[in-house]
């Protein structure tokens, strides 16, 4: 009877090993290549699965364009003398009598500092009254001083300085040396100087954004563009609002990969093959380099280049295939350009799921056998 029960055991669990392994399956990180063709359009499902190819490389190549307006940079540069409203000027009288009109007694000069143009533009100088400044210059806000001044004083001098304003200033915050109001004086008229006055950026260049906001418009270029492309650097005007901020697109890497994680891009332009070395490269021995895929939705315009057709409407999903182990395989996934958005996943190889099922079966039927060692 132990003889009976012996030579069944092994039989029995290898059975039980099948049953279980073909009933429930096996744990695996997510679909592998077959079960991903049988969910494109021409099959089952409603994606368009498409092998990477140079004409598909050419087609899908698109990176966010960034750039100024027409209305940004034809802005001419404010002159350092124009008065605005909202400036502080600094005003000196000088008076060659002994009893001064605005000082006192054996004193020729009275400063006047911290004069604030108002919203219309006047200031107010006592013995002058209310006087145009804004537009003028402070040469000829200097004259009208000095031909009112001079009907109840001989022969006055007057000194006029610009000082900064709250009308002549921009406003920086982000990724920036120093975040604040700072004012547009000459050596900080344009973009590029301003940010550096303000300690320049405090994250990588590749992959810093510069947003100028002014009034309704509110464009956006790459920090790097604004040295290699000189229209970028723009005039400021008074009430210029600058960000500075982080690229903040991203693509998500899952399956045979080194990780698997949410991964923001770390340049302007990101290949496959880039985004497949941030993440540590494919996985030595589990992944299946045939198996590269792509997963996205794409703008009609794209996928009909794709496709070759114009019947599409709104956004397609497609799913791109690279093979690394054909002879142009690496330039195809050197060429092709990961977007925001993004889902790079590698399948396994199919080696792997066969050592899963392999080591369930064993596994099953050594514990299988076990039991019946013990009921013996």
């Amino acid at each position: 009877m132990k003889t009976l029960t012996f030579r069944w055991a092994r039989p029995i669990a290898v059975l039980t090993a099948l049953a279980v392994v073909s009933s429930c399956g096996l744990p695996h990180v997510g679909p592998n290549k077959r079960q991903i063709y049988k969910g494109s359009v021409q099959r089952e499902g409603d994606a368009f699965v498409i092998e990477v190819n140079d004409r598909v490389t050419r087609a899908t190549a698109v990176v966010p364009a960034l750039g100024f307006s027409d209305a940004f940079k034809n802005a001419a540069r404010l002159g350092s003398d124009i008065i605005r409203p909202g400036d502080v000027l600094g005003i000196t009288v000088y008076e060659n009598v002994d009893d001064p009109l605005l000082g006192v007694e054996g004193s020729p000069a009275t400063a006047l500092d911290e004069v604030q143009v108002d919203g219309s533009g006047f200031i107010f100088i006592p013995y002058a009254g209310r006087i145009k400044a804004a537009g003028n210059t402070p040469d000829a806000i200097r004259r009208i001083i000095t031909a009112k001044l001079g009907e109840q004083t001989p022969d006055p001098q007057v000194e006029v300085r610009r000082a900064a304003g709250d009308g002549s200033t921009v406003s920086i915050v982000g990724a920036v040396g120093g975040q604040g109001v700072y004012p547009i004086e000459r050596p900080t008229r344009t973009l590029a100087t301003m940010l550096a006055n303000a300690g320049g950026v405090t994250i990588e260049p590749e992959i810093a954004q510069v947003t100028v906001v002014r009034g309704a418009m509110r464009d956006k270029i790459w920090f790097e563009d604004l040295y290699e492309h000189p229209e970028l650097d723009i005039a400021l005007r008074g009430g210029d609002q600058i960000l500075v901020e982080e690229d903040s697109r991203s693509f998500t890497a899952l399956g045979a990969t080194g990780g698997q994680a949410q991964v923001d891009f770390e340049s302007q332009s990101l290949s496959a093959l880039e985004g497949i070395a941030q993440v540590g490269g494919l996985n030595a021995a589990t992944a299946d380099p045939t198996g590269v895929f792509i997963f996205r939705n794409e703008p009609a315009e794209i996928s009909g280049q794709v496709l070759g057709r114009t019947d599409l409407v709104g956004p397609q999903r497609m799913v791109y295939v690279l093979d690394l182990t054909k002879p142009n395989g690496m330039f195809m996934a050197r060429d092709f350009v990961i977007r925001d958005g993004d889902t790079l996943y590698v399948t396994e190889a199919p080696f792997t799921q066969w050592n899963r099922v392999i080591s369930s079966i064993t596994g099953t039927a050594s514990s299988a056998s076990s039991i019946s060692t013990l009921t013996e």
